[in-house]
């Protein structure tokens, strides 16, 4: 869907201009090298990214969205996670974060930090109301909507909306306006897997695609659209007004009382649709419109000289560039005739093209025989085939084909697409020209913003960030004053964020690192056998005393093999050395890898034991009764026999009280049982 919005914004900016930006070559350049990744998938990475594992989520915001996991060998993860949706919409499920948890480093955005939604039963029907209203009063509405993005969601409500007869909105018309639609609702269709689990229940119970749209008609450009008749409503690209069919249409519309433009998203500070969302009084403004005109008369000449002269040094250039190959060619052929030597060749016997040889070989006889005839290139004789009937008929050629509901929309959309195709081969070979001039408009249509975004407000965003709890925060794509409201709220809520909030301005540089005390290391076996391992869960934890030795080189394997195997080892090591050159047997030696050793028995020191899980009280009581020991909470406190009492104090731990008896050791006992002890 991402080649669609650049290919509709590039189509956009050309119609009107001499967009040199980029081309479509540039964009199909740039998909290629983009590998395609499914939700929930582990991608370890390689080349310089080696020890990096990026995991990509559903954002929830549009198709393809999604929120980053990046983890590192033996640390903690860093999240990116802007323009998600946690709320579940009609084509897509929310944002899930409940598998993250307690983040190293959270990258999010402040953009919606003091922003407030309607609910969405409200918004739809605001919507609703203005479209009635419009199209009542026989004027059109213009939705200004993104290419392939949450043009799906909206496309999808107004679907509905026409599907319903009680509306009464099938008598009048529903269009989707933009250089790439028919793309946008295939591609659409083919990715309804990665959709919401309402739209996949509709596709497997009804084996019904839920984009194979009955009332959407598909328009590709606004000569197609002026054959739909009025009233009539559209989805239009881009939101932001500045380019493409939104545009055109906003200037053509916005000076008919009757008419109403619906803006489904805040863009850009600046732009058209800015202006009018943060100025919903503006009646009057100033805008320059691009627009392409043909070349006409010393224009046209000078244009259609100077192509000529283009054509005439490209064939030049193509000539040359054939005459040079033809060359290399009959060179290659000369010295072929002259070093070969064949049985034939010193009798003289000259060598023909199979169609001689043939003609060559042909015996004469008493009647004249008739001559063969070679078919023409490109018209085969197709041999007709005959019975004691007649000629053979074949069922295909009388078939009448039946084409179902579903082939003949695809059938019409393909014509469509070719038809328009077909229109813009043609406008690019007449010769044009980008003019530029300043209207001055008089809004007298009906302006109104509906929040169709996809993206969570500002409340449900501090309660995410609550449940998150990132170690740190750095917070992006926001104004200034979003964004300082929302690190006001993460420093003065306690146990949100555990260490800095960053508030980076655009270019600037954030350095997020933090210590960490985690190594890789070689274990010697003799190290390993001496190791005393406790269960804790799933895992086996020990205390290791060791010292680090940083003299081993990369290529020693004694950290890891028997000593019986080291000598055969090195000898190997010894043999694959004579076959590399010294420097690269020089800068091998001086890699060196962490290797932890036993210490002596002598030199290891004592200490702590340390105790590993945190059992929670209402497990502990059940293993307690299990044991027949009576336990009952009273105020938070678990009291066994009425005689110790356990209970967890502020930082986690859990405290024990009693007399010194017989329970109080049998409790000890069960208790220290629930935790790995080192």
């Amino acid at each position: 869907m991402g080649q669609m919005f650049m290919y509709d914004i590039y189509q956009s900016r050309q119609n009107t201009e001499d967009f040199t930006i980029f081309t479509l070559d540039d964009v199909d350049a740039a998909f290629d090298k983009i590998v395609q990744l499914k939700y929930s998938q582990n991608v370890p990475m390689k080349g310089k990214g080696h020890g990096l594992t990026i995991t990509p989520l559903p954002a929830g915001h549009m198709i393809g969205g999604t929120v980053w996991r990046i983890v590192k060998e033996g640390e903690e993860d860093v999240v990116y996670a802007v323009d998600y949706n946690h709320k579940k919409e009609r084509h897509l499920n929310g944002c899930v974060l409940d598998g993250i948890n307690r983040p190293c480093l959270l990258i999010t955005d402040a953009y919606n930090a003091n922003y407030v939604q309607l609910r969405r039963k409200l918004r739809d029907e605001q919507l609703l109301t203005e479209i009635f209203n419009t199209v009542r009063d026989d004027g059109n509405v213009l939705v200004s909507i993104d290419t392939a993005g949450r043009v799906l969601e909206l496309s999808q409500l107004l679907e509905q909306y026409w599907q319903n007869a009680e509306t009464g909105l099938q008598a009048y018309n529903l269009c989707l306006l933009n250089n790439v639609a028919y793309n946008v609702v295939e591609f659409a269709k083919s990715q309804v897997e990665w959709m919401s689990d309402k739209i996949m229940r509709v596709f497997e119970d009804n084996r019904n695609n839920p984009f194979q749209f009955k009332h959407l008609k598909l328009c590709h450009s606004l000569s197609e659209l002026h054959k739909v008749p009025d009233p009539k409503v559209v989805l239009a690209s881009v939101p932001d007004l500045e380019s493409g069919f939104s545009r055109e249409l906003f200037v053509q519309w916005c000076q008919n009382q009757k008419n109403t433009v619906v803006l489904t998203s805040r863009p850009s500070p600046g732009t058209l649709g800015r202006m009018l969302i943060d100025n919903p009084k503006m009646k009057t403004f100033t805008l320059q419109a691009r627009k392409r005109v043909r070349l006409e008369g010393t224009e046209l000449e000078e244009y259609l000289q100077e192509e000529k002269k283009e054509k005439e040094e490209k064939k030049r250039r193509e000539s040359k560039a054939k005459g040079d190959e033809s060359d290399t060619s009959e060179s290659e052929d000369e010295m072929e005739v002259e070093g070969s030597s064949f049985p034939g060749g010193a009798k003289g016997v000259a060598k023909h093209d199979l169609m001689m040889k043939a003609e060559g070989s042909r015996k004469g006889g008493f009647f004249k025989q008739a001559k063969k005839a070679y078919p023409m290139f490109p018209a085969p004789e197709e041999r007709i085939k005959w019975d004691d009937y007649g000629e053979i008929i074949k069922p295909e050629d009388y078939m009448v084909v039946e084409m179902t509901q579903a082939e003949e929309e695809k059938a019409k959309a393909e014509g469509e697409a070719a038809a328009q195709e077909e229109f813009a081969e043609e406008l690019t070979d007449v010769p044009t020209k980008s003019i530029v001039q300043e209207l001055t408009l008089d809004i007298k249509s009906r302006v109104v913003y509906i929040d169709f975004e996809g993206r969570s407000d500002g409340e449900s965003m501090k309660k995410i960030l609550s449940q998150l709890k990132p170690r740190q925060l750095v917070i992006v794509h926001g104004n200034s004053e979003s964004t300082l409201l929302l690190a006001e709220v993460c420093r003065s809520t306690a146990g949100m964020v555990q260490g800095k909030v960053f508030t980076p301005k655009l270019n600037e540089t954030v350095d997020a690192t933090m210590e960490s005390h985690i190594y890789q290391v070689k274990l010697k076996d003799s190290l390993v056998s001496s190791l005393q391992f406790f269960k804790a869960r799933d895992t086996e934890l020990a205390w290791v005393d060791g010292q680090l030795d940083l003299t081993t080189p990369a290529t020693d394997t004694s950290a890891l093999l028997e000593e019986g195997e080291v000598q055969e080892m090195e000898e190997e090591e010894e043999q694959k050395k004579k076959g590399k050159s010294a420097k690269a047997a020089a800068e091998e030696s001086r890699e060196t890898v962490p290797t932890l050793e036993a210490l002596p028995v002598s030199q290891i020191p004592g200490h702590d034991a340390v105790f590993i899980n945190k059992p929670r009280l209402s497990d502990i009581k059940q293993v307690l009764q299990k044991e027949g020991i009576q336990a009952e909470f009273s105020g938070g406190v678990l009291i066994c026999n009425n005689v110790v009492a356990l209970k967890r104090n502020e930082s986690g731990r859990i405290g024990m009280e009693g007399c010194i008896c017989e329970d109080y050791y049998k409790v000890r006992k069960l208790l220290y049982e629930q935790y790995a002890i080192v």
